[in-house]
């Protein structure tokens, strides 16, 4: 019984996280196992070739390097005009301040197009609209910036400080909606994502959970258990939430005692089947990349539909800010050189 058991778990075999069959060495050679058992597997080699899951293939990091040097960039430069600001080296009536503020202003108006460009039709041909977008998120980024070292750094009469704060509100708010965009799209300029091609990876990785973990069913049955509850369809943006909230802790724990769980598993299943030290290490490291891609892709799933939903409420409110703040900013215009 125990030894047509043994033949029956040789035959399913361990796979790789793509679904492969990690192929035994042959009878006689240095590190091949006896016959009935598990040899030396090229895990690393074919975890490397398999193809990655289609979520992970669109995927692109939400904040690049050179996102974050330009945004320090950013960041050093209004450090250092905060701290230069008391010598009144920028003066918002004339000079180089004037300036800024026309340019900072401009920067601020030409964030319309690319709404614009999203919704017309007459300029659907202008080009992709990603590049649209990383064009709008570059002036709001500098549009403000210019604005602060044009009101250098300090609030004044009632109209220009309502137009600073204005157009500090538009900026905070462009930034929330950053986080929000890049939750429901595939990398910060990628498509926009769907609930469907979220849980279809979600099934593939489930197809070949049993494969890649067949010699620790206890903690197959834990990955599935998650998978059963971020899959269950809520009504209603409340429990949506709810059901956030609640994922995340619940993904960490079962994250957590799976790898502590898995080191102890591979070591009875490397005994049973007298696996070598390097054998083991290979397929513990594809078992645990296994594990954490299947539970990041349970968490998109359940933070989907509310991120998609506070992304349709950031619309309603970010865009009548922006109308304001360039009625705001007009009457500001006015004012200044009016009287």
């Amino acid at each position: 019984m125990g030894k047509s058991s043994a033949n029956a778990t040789t035959a399913e075999g361990v796979l790789d996280p793509g679904g492969r069959p990690l192929k035994p060495s042959s009878p006689g050679k240095a590190g091949g196992a006896a016959e009935g058992k598990p040899g030396p597997v090229e895990v690393g080699q074919a975890a490397r070739s398999a193809p990655a899951p289609y979520c992970d293939l669109h995927a692109a990091p939400v904040t690049s390097r050179a996102t974050l040097f330009w945004y320090a960039v950013m960041a050093a430069a209004l450090f250092f005009g905060w701290r230069l600001s008391y010598n009144e080296y920028v003066v918002a009536e004339d000079g180089p301040g004037y300036y800024l503020g026309i340019l900072g202003g401009s920067f601020m108006l030409l964030l319309l197009v690319y709404p614009l460009r999203k919704r017309s039709r007459l300029m659907r041909n202008w080009g992709p609209v990603k590049h649209w977008f990383r064009a709008h998120m570059v002036l709001g980024v500098v549009g403000p910036v210019l604005v602060i070292f044009h009101a250098n750094f300090r609030f004044g009469s009632l109209n220009s400080t309502v137009a600073l704060v204005s157009t500090l509100l538009v900026a905070g708010s462009g930034f929330v909606g950053r986080h929000f965009h890049a939750k429901v799209h595939y990398g910060l300029y990628g498509r926009k994502m769907s609930l469907a091609e979220i849980k279809k990876d979600l099934e593939a990785k489930e197809n070949t959970l049993h494969r890649v973990l067949g010699f620790a069913p206890r903690l197959q049955a834990r990955l599935l258990a998650l998978d059963a509850f971020v899959l269950k369809t809520p009504t209603g943006f409340m429990k949506s939430f709810l059901r956030y909230v609640a994922a995340g802790p619940l993904a960490s724990w079962t994250h957590l005692t799976i790898r502590m769980g898995l080191a102890r598993t591979i070591d009875v299943a490397a005994r049973r089947y007298g696996w070598s030290a390097q054998e083991r290490a290979r397929i513990e490291k594809a078992a645990r990349a296994h594990v954490s891609n299947h539970v990041s892709n349970a968490l998109m799933i359940a933070e989907f539909s509310v991120y998609e939903r506070l992304l349709a409420l950031w619309h309603l409110f970010h865009f009548p800010l922006f109308l304001m703040l360039v009625v705001v900013g007009v009457v500001h215009v006015l004012a200044v050189h009016m009287y």
